[in-house]
């Protein structure tokens, strides 16, 4: 018997959100992508030079959009901004030096002032924050 894995499917984010974007314009534009790409019974994993652009709450929201977009889960790839997570809940800067490491070592952490190596997805999407325009309708001013 062998083990039937999901796909996962690549989001490679660039550029910047503009002025006047929202992070709701961003996950509404992003689920409606996945969404048309087809990512039911898969994981999709955020990633780019664009991810220096996100806060930690646009990342759990888009994250936590995954049944919107009928993926299994979204998730982002670790870097700086996990490890600010990390110390913001209260774990000690030794543990969190330790992790850093440990993920170091390993090749899962990512810092996107080095050069990243590409990893191999199922399929592939990209999106420039900077094409995203405010989707959300509300009063005129």
């Amino acid at each position: 018997m062998s083990m039937v894995l999901p796909g996962v499917v690549g989001l490679k984010l660039s550029g910047k959100l503009k002025e006047g974007v929202t992070a709701t314009d961003l996950v509404l534009t992003v689920a409606q992508m996945l969404r048309k790409h087809g990512v039911v019974g898969k994981f999709v994993e955020f990633y780019g030079e664009g991810m220096r652009e996100l806060s930690l709450e646009d990342r759990a929201t888009i994250a936590n959009m995954s049944p919107d977009y009928a993926a299994i889960m979204g998730f982002f790839r670790i870097d700086n901004v996990t490890l600010q997570y990390l110390k913001l809940i209260g774990k000690y800067d030794e543990n969190v030096f330790m992790i850093e490491a440990y993920l170091r070592a390993n090749k899962m952490f990512v810092d996107y002032d080095e050069p990243v190596a590409e990893t191999v997805y199922s399929s592939y999407l990209e999106l420039n924050l900077n094409d995203i325009e405010p989707c959300v309708s509300g009063p005129k001013r």
